[in-house]
């Protein structure tokens, strides 16, 4: 079924957005709606050939710069999407000639932007023209863009001209300074640099034309290089263009540059980039799709709210966040907000916990521009920004332009007030840490951001002699029309929650971690008198509240003010602060968006104080009719339909999901050209999963109790908790509750050894061999073979690289042998050989021992080696494959083996496109794809993962004593290749890759099983 939006132009099926008119009056949104990324970075759906008053722009996460004086800003990058097309002379654009059909496609489920036309030129020739283009998931730093022409009732001449933009614009600042470019065997590159924060970019390029005979010329223009070619096309015939980019900035890698050029000369060809591509989006929706069955508008926007947050968020970099409005657009200027902590990070905490990981880490980054505003203002500890770019300095512009041009310019209150954001961010690091288990993190992350931010609170309360009480005076709460408030609830109880939560985590880290704890104490400087000070504030902090009605009062004199009925002003097309003034406004009982009722949703999950039944229908009774829900604030529908879904109203929670739903694909607030708005999309996942899913948590999991919409009749989904998948399929009138309960109880019956399994089992698992040999045959899948119980149902190997397929060591040693003399420690091969198997940081640490170095130089001595090593590496050459390993990985794919690397090298991509294998490898695991290295299974899970295959069916082959443990750990076979001494450990030990045979090396394993099935049936 379908439906369409005539306003719009937009026909929603179940994956696939389609615009069937192109109309110039809603370009700039357009381009916001036909965004595609990879979380690496956004592209807005701007046109290939160009059109007047468009805003084209490529956004890097983390790439910031300074406007003098004014603002710091996320920085418009070169854009990669230029492809100039000449038909006999009159170039392609939809400004011209005249469109006899159109027709443009966002598939979601790959991640895919497509536009077919037919287009008549001011001379009358008629052509089809259609474009495809992704920005590969498989790769961050790959882009990809493909160009089908079909002259239909002429022959002809056609030009083409594929370019590099290096002039991009932020609304007029270029960020940018050219710094060089050129031209390779594969085709071109450009080199620049950002003016004040000098971060470097590379972009490299490349053109295949398929379909007709033409040569391509190179035209190096500043700024401008391109590619062009020009062919004679015959009617009827299908040229096809296509268009390969690669980018770098030195946020990743020193030589940008030069990486991008690297890249290029080795990148598969169009149809092989985009099969990736779509096998890493189905990965991605595997765990995060929500499917609607009886609601096709429904069905389809809340999959496209999710895919515009899945393409902006960092699967690899804890060094940034995701900007209110995403990286489709210019709004905000690309500045984090508390939308991301509280709107956005749900989705990723229940679905992608490794990017919620991320993103929380990014706030733990940003704690010293934090200590600095606190310091700033008088304050100790940390306050966070309330807009924060890379630094975590606060970059809320202090005024706002007005639009009349003598007018008075508009103060911003936010930066200094709105300090809500200092218990935003710990109470979503604690539910993160309460959903995950993730103790390392806490520990190492968690705790700091929770502790420091309470320090502040300590510092900035004021005690009351007169009340005895504690206050907090002059603030913003969530309700931001009202700009100078004292004791706002929202703000007084999420500073109390949180203290409460500061103890805990100090007394858990005590008990747990005690050598972190006491290093928080004398970095934070925590005392015993500090902890008792917080007791005393949670005791005795203002709470404006009738304990007899529960009604809470959203700040101090808020009953006094004056009440405005918002149904006297139906029809209106814009805010009440607009229509009253912002002054006026102030003095008002009118609402921006929830405050109280935001307070309730946060305390909901948990039921913490003032939470309950009584309070919610109690507060939405008196604060939801107040609350400018259509134009306040786009924060507000989703929060609103949650709580009438708990209220037992249907219709209205309905009503205001869909306001949320359609903020961006019917733009009903006129601002979508500024980009997406993040905060509601995230904001609509939680609605349909806490709202009318019902999900609430409990000790032993997620359980429902759906409110389905009317005409919902299914509604199915998981969530990732506590490191295990459950999995809802919920049905009006019959509700199919958490099945992954049932399946594990199924499997712990049938398996020997349940103490062994994984913390990652999922209704699909096929549980693995126990360490140091493997138990009797494991469980089958359901959508699996039943393997012999003799024969292990091997599918895939995993391959180290170092000591496996090739030998770096001896570049590796020479790299830490040139830091170490730089820094004057002793160091030799017999050093060398304890860091077999090690990470980077693991292996300096070995090398410095206790020498006292500061984190900084630990992260440029790192840098350092890394750069020695990639230089050593550039020369390596297929040669350098060890003997016995192209011959064993060809056997392998002959067999239909599945082939991955896993390897805790962040160069691993380079060593195997050097070594000339990847046409030989389906996956790679590498330093950037885990955060725990060896020892830690993480890494070969991830690799297993990426194979589609269960640790059961899966070979690791390794040279290391650590690689073998992490093996293990993951319940994977494991071939230690070296000495017994080292790699004994393993299920099978061999000198090396020479001479051996998949049918022999698969009879040991079998020989293993059979002598464990023996043992058992004994």
């Amino acid at each position: 079924m379908q439906t369409k939006d005539r306003s719009r132009h937009f026909i929603y099926t179940d994956w696939i957005l389609i615009e069937t008119q192109f109309d110039p009056d809603q370009l700039q949104s357009k381009e916001t709606v036909f965004t595609i990324g990879n979380g690496y970075l956004g592209t807005r759906g701007s046109f290939e050939e160009g059109y007047p008053h468009a805003l084209p722009a490529t956004f890097i996460n983390g790439v910031y710069d300074d406007v003098p004086v004014v603002y710091t800003e996320l920085v418009n990058c070169p854009d990669w999407l230029p492809l100039t097309i000449i038909v006999n002379g009159d170039r392609f654009r939809l400004d011209q000639g005249e469109i006899l059909s159109y027709d443009r496609q966002l598939d979601l489920r790959q991640g895919l932007l497509i536009r077919a036309l037919r287009w008549r030129s001011p001379s009358g020739n008629i052509i089809d023209i259609s474009f495809e283009r992704f920005a590969s998931l498989a790769d961050p730093h790959i882009l990809a863009l493909r160009c089908h022409l079909t002259p239909l009732d002429f022959d002809g001449l056609i030009e083409v001209q594929a370019s590099i933009n290096g002039y991009p614009e932020n609304q007029g600042f270029n960020h940018w300074e050219g710094l060089d470019q050129g031209k390779t065997d594969q085709g071109i590159w450009l080199q620049c640099r950002t003016r004040h924060s000098r971060i470097e970019l590379g972009m490299g390029a490349k053109v295949t034309i398929l379909g007709a005979e033409a040569s391509l010329q190179v035209n190096t223009a500043p700024g401008y290089p391109t590619l062009s070619t020009t062919f004679l096309a015959k009617a009827q015939q299908v040229v096809t263009v296509e268009k390969l980019v690669t980018v770098f900035t030195s946020r990743e890698i020193n030589t940008p540059a030069c990486a991008a050029q690297e890249k290029l000369a080795h990148l598969s060809d169009y149809a092989t980039l985009k099969k990736a591509n779509q096998q890493a989006w189905d990965e991605v929706w595997q765990q995060s799709d929500i499917l609607i069955e009886g609601d096709s508008t429904a069905a389809f926007a809340v999959r496209y709210n999710l895919f515009q947050l899945l393409i902006t968020a960092p699967p690899n970099d804890d060094r940034v966040s995701i900007p209110a409005k995403t990286l489709s657009g210019f709004g905000y200027r690309g500045h984090i907000f508390w939308d991301t902590e509280i709107f956005m990070l749900p989705l990723f905490i229940f679905t992608q916990p490794a990017i919620a990981r991320n993103l929380l880490t990014y706030r733990w980054h940003t704690l010293p521009g934090a200590r600095r505003k606190a310091a700033h203002y008088g304050y100790k500890g940390a306050m966070f920004a309330w807009e924060s770019a890379d630094t975590g300095d606060e970059v809320t512009p202090r005024w706002a332009l007005g639009n009349d041009f003598y007018g008075e310019d508009v103060r911003i209150w936010c930066r200094d007030r709105e300090i809500h954001i200092n218990a935003d961010i710990p109470y979503a690091a604690w539910n993160y840490w309460q959903t995950t288990g993730d103790d390392e993190w806490m520990q190492k992350y968690g705790a700091e951001i929770i502790l420091d931010t309470a320090i502040f609170w300590a510092s900035r309360v004021e005690f009351n002699p007169e009340l005895q009480q504690y206050e907090i005076r002059g603030v913003i709460g969530v309700d931001e029309y009202h700009e100078f408030v004292h004791n706002n609830a929202f703000t007084n109880r999420m500073m109390q929650w949180h203290l409460e939560k500061a103890i805990a985590v100090c007394d858990w880290l005590v008990h747990k971690f005690p050598e972190r704890a006491r290093e928080l104490e004398e970095k934070l400087q925590l005392t015993s008198e500090q902890r008792t000070h917080w007791k005393d504030i949670i005791a005795k902090i203002l709470f404006l509240y009738d304990p007899s009605t529960e009604l809470i009062e959203q700040c101090e004199g808020f009953f006094q003010l004056e009440d405005i009925n918002l149904a006297d002003y139906q029809g209106r097309d814009r805010s009440m602060q607009a229509i009253l003034s912002i002054e006026k406004t102030n003095k008002c009982q009118v609402i921006k968006q929830p405050d109280i009722l935001m307070l309730l949703y946060l305390m909901r999950e948990s039921a913490d104080f003032p939470y309950n039944e009584k309070a919610l229908q109690t507060n939405w009774n008196y604060y939801a009719p107040r609350t400018d829900i259509t134009y306040g604030s786009s924060l507000g529908p989703a929060v609103h339909a949650i709580l009438a879904s708990d209220l037992g109203k249907s219709a209205e929670a309905y009503e205001v999901f869909m306001q949320a739903l359609m903020v961006d694909l019917e733009d009903n607030r006129g601002n979508t050209n500024d980009g997406i708005h993040g905060a509601t999309a995230g904001g609509v996942w939680q609605a349909v999963i806490f709202g009318f899913g019902g999900i609430q948590l409990t000790k032993n999991g997620p359980v429902a109790n759906p409110h389905l919409p009317d005409g919902w009749t299914r509604l199915k989904f998981k969530l990732h908790w506590r490191r295990k998948w459950h999995d809802f399929d919920l049905c009006k009138e019959q509700v199919t509750q958490d099945i992954t309960h049932q399946l594990e109880y199924l499997q712990l019956s049938l398996s020997p050894n349940p103490s062994n399994f994984p913390l990652e089992a999922s209704e699909h698992q096929t549980f693995p061999p126990t360490s140091p040999t493997p138990s009797s045959s494991p469980v089958p899948s359901p959508q699996s073979p039943v393997p012999s119980p003799h024969s292990p149902n091997i599918q895939g190997f995993i391959f180290d690289l170092d000591g496996v397929l090739t030998d770096t060591a001896e570049l590796h040693y020479l790299a830490w042998k040139k830091l170490a003399d730089e820094e004057g420690i002793p160091f030799n091969q017999q050093d060398n050989e304890a860091l077999r198997g090690v990470s980077r940081r693991a292996s300096l640490m070995l090398i410095i021992g206790d020498r006292p170095y500061s984190e900084a130089q630990i992260e440029e001595m790192m840098e350092r080696k890394n750069g020695y090593y990639v230089e050593l590496i550039q020369n390596m050459t297929s040669k350098d494959l060890l003997p016995g390993a192209i011959a064993f990985l060809d056997e392998l794919r002959q067999a239909g083996i599945k082939i991955g690397i896993g390897s805790a090298s962040k160069n691993a991509c380079t060593v195997i496109e050097r070594l000339g294998i990847v046409d030989k490898v389906d996956a790679i695991a590498d330093g950037y794809s885990v955060q725990q290295p060896k020892p830690a299974p993480d890494l070969f899970l991830y690799a297993a993962k990426q194979l589609k295959l269960e640790p059961a069916q899966s070979v690791v082959v390794e040279d290391a004593a650590a690689g073998i443990e992490a093996a293990l750990a993951a319940g994977m076979w494991a071939v230690g290749l070296g000495p017994v001494e080292r790699v004994g450990a393993a299920h099978v030990v061999l000198p090396s890759l020479a001479d051996i045979k998949w049918a022999n090396l698969k009879a040991k394993l079998s020989n293993i099983v059979r002598q464990k099935h023996s043992e058992t049936s004994k």
